[in-house]
């Protein structure tokens, strides 16, 4: 069997690896991505006639975000990552 050419991960793997990678203990976490903006001419064909002005997005961080109050999109770290006893 082959090398897994595509890993994926749903929203709460990923944030529970990052509460456990940065030794998280306590709190409601959330995930955060900050983007940006940009305009301008896109080549949607083969021919310079083909040229539209579009926008394009581009993900420049991922993170995650410490939170008041548990909603729909936290994880409590101390579920996830709970301190070690002595």
């Amino acid at each position: 069997m082959g090398e897994p050419q595509t890993i994926t991960f749903e929203y709460d793997e990923m944030l529970k690896m990052l509460i456990k990678h940065q030794k998280i203990h306590e709190g409601f976490w959330t995930m955060t991505i900050q983007v940006g903006v940009n305009a301008g001419g896109i080549q949607i064909g083969p021919t310079e006639k083909d040229m539209v002005i579009g926008v394009v997005i581009p993900l420049l961080k991922f993170g995650i975000q410490k939170q008041d109050k548990p909603g729909p999109l936290t994880l409590d770290a101390k579920e996830v990552n709970p301190p070690s006893k002595p």
